[in-house]
C-alpha cells in the first residue's frame, strides 16, 4: 500500500523510510543464512523480499525531496551488510558460521517484531488504532506463523524462535483493533 501511495501521490509524505531499510537488511541477512544452510525456501523468499524492498527504496528515493539523507541511510545499510559479510566469511570459523549468522538473524528479526510496541502504547494512550495498519497486522500474523511452523518442521530454532514475537504482537494488535474500533476514534 505504501508503494501504491507513492506512485499515486508522487510523494513520500507520511511514509516512513526506516521500515523499508530494516526489512531489506533483514531479508539480506536471512538470504545469507539460507545460502549458507542450503535452504531453497529461505533463499527464494528472502531473495524476493530483498528485491521488493530494494524496489521500494528506489521508488522512495525517486520521490523523496531530500535525497541526501535517504542516500546516506542506504550507504550505511550497504556498509553494514558488507561489514557483516566480511565478519561472517573472514573472522568466524566455518563450523560456527551458521550458528553465528542464525543468532544474528534471530536477534534482528525479534527486534523488528518488537519495534511496534511503542505504537501499541500510543494506541492505548490515545484509544485510537489509526496509527496501526490492519493489512500489515494480518500479513505479519500469517508470515510469522508460517515461518514458525516451517522452523518447527526443520527443528531450526533460528527460524522458529524469532517469529514467535511476530505472532504475539499481531495478536495484541488484533485485540487493540477489537478494543478500539475505528468508529470510536478520537482526534490525537
Amino acid at each position: 500500500s505504501d508503494l501504491r501511495q507513492m506512485f499515486a501521490t508522487k510523494s513520500v509524505e507520511n511514509i516512513q523510510f526506516l521500515p523499508f531499510l530494516t526489512t531489506d537488511a533483514n531479508n539480506l541477512s536471512w538470504l545469507g543464512y539460507g545460502c549458507l544452510k542450503g535452504d531453497g525456501t529461505v533463499i527464494t523468499v528472502n531473495a524476493i523480499g530483498a528485491a521488493l524492498q530494494t524496489l521500494y527504496i528506489l521508488v522512495y528515493l525517486y520521490y523523496s525531496p531530500a535525497k541526501r539523507p535517504v542516500l546516506l541511510q542506504v550507504l550505511l545499510l550497504l556498509a553494514v551488510v558488507v561489514t557483516g559479510y566480511g565478519y561472517f566469511t573472514i573472522l568466524v570459523d566455518t563450523g560456527m558460521r551458521l550458528t553465528h549468522l542464525g543468532l544474528f538473524c534471530s536477534i534482528f528479526t525479534i527486534t523488528m517484531y518488537l519495534s511496534p510496541l511503542a505504537d501499541l502504547a500510543k494506541v492505548v494512550r490515545t484509544k485510537s488504532t489509526r496509527c496501526l495498519s490492519f493489512p500489515l497486522t494480518v500479513t505479519t500474523l500469517v508470515a510469522s506463523s508460517s515461518w514458525t511452523l516451517y522452523g518447527l518442521q526443520l527443528h531450526d530454532p533460528y527460524i522458529t524462535v524469532p517469529n514467535v514475537p511476530g505472532i504475539v504482537t499481531s495478536l495484541m494488535r488484533f485485540w487493540l483493533f477489537q478494543r478500539y474500533r475505528p468508529e470510536q476514534d478520537k482526534p490525537y
